[in-house]
């Protein structure tokens, strides 16, 4: 009987290669949605807009889901990283540089279409397009290094990306159109605002700047009720007040990337400078 055993696991275990792709696929879909829901939008007919945001926000939700299944059921695949990676580049990739584009600069009132608007529209354009190659590059640069180390190094044994993940750039465009309810942008200097930002969080991910990655959660702790607790808070301040909740934190997470990089650079001016990141972690 002891040799029949072991089968049964080993069956089970192929089975559940399937599971974190499936929500890599339905990351995949949501961002396909969000395209054709991009497309269909007028500026009569703005919520289609809204309705891309939304399912951006959800693929969000998707991709940290999928990750965090593989590594808990031991089912990380080779084709499980090229895939997810593939489905990034389209749901936050492709999607929310043509809802930014859409949004901030195409959708404007045709009564504002100056010769100074439609130079506007074809830099929205361009920024546009440095967002998506830059989510490209984050990735393709996450995908190609092993033990990535940020410039501005925080506490050993903590856990950080280098640099924006694609993820939360998306999410900081979805965030600002949904805040909106998907109501197109109609002045041109509110137009140049969102250039400036489209373009600063391209910059934030390509940089080797640290953000939190959330990775030391741990869900299986002895006494997980206070972490419990404050999830349960968020998602009901989410569910009920989308609009503000997500705004903040989408900003919130951009603005603590920046704020850690010049804290970093006043410490480091003002004192001595810190043993290498590298060291540090491996002597703690």
């Amino acid at each position: 009987m002891d040799p029949v055993l072991p089968r049964p696991r080993r069956r089970l275990s192929k089975g559940m290669y399937i599971l974190p792709s499936l929500f890599t696929t339905a990351n995949m879909a949501l961002g396909y949605y969000a395209i054709l829901q991009v497309m269909h939008a007028t500026t009569s007919e703005f919520w289609h807009l809204d309705n891309a945001a939304k399912a951006i926000g959800f693929a969000v939700l998707f991709d940290g889901l999928d990750g965090r299944i593989a590594r808990m059921t031991g089912t990380s695949s080779d084709f499980g990283k090229e895939l997810d990676s593939l489905a990034d580049v389209i749901t936050f990739g492709v999607a929310p540089a043509m809802l930014a584009w859409s949004w901030g600069f195409n959708l404007m009132p045709t009564v504002l279409l100056t010769d100074w608007n439609i130079k506007l529209t074809q830099l929205g354009a361009i920024a546009s397009f440095l967002f998506l190659m830059a989510g490209a590059s984050r990735l393709a640069r996450f995908n190609i290094t092993s033990n990535p180390q940020p410039s501005n190094p925080g506490r050993p044994g903590k856990k950080y990306f280098v640099g924006m993940p694609i993820p939360a750039g998306a999410g900081v465009i979805a965030a600002v159109v949904h805040f909106s309810a998907g109501d197109p942008l109609v002045s041109w200097y509110m137009a140049l605002t969102w250039l400036a930002m489209v373009t600063t969080v391209g910059y934030l991910m390509v940089s080797t700047w640290r953000f939190y990655s959330f990775k030391d959660i741990d869900f299986r702790s002895r006494h997980p009720f206070r972490l419990i607790l404050f999830l349960a808070a968020l998602f009901a301040s989410i569910w009920f007040f989308s609009r503000q909740m997500l705004f903040f934190i989408a900003l919130f997470y951009m603005i603590s990337g920046v704020f850690w990089r010049v804290q970093w650079i006043f410490r480091r001016r003002s004192g001595p400078p810190p043993p290498p990141y590298k060291e540090a972690s491996q002597a703690s």
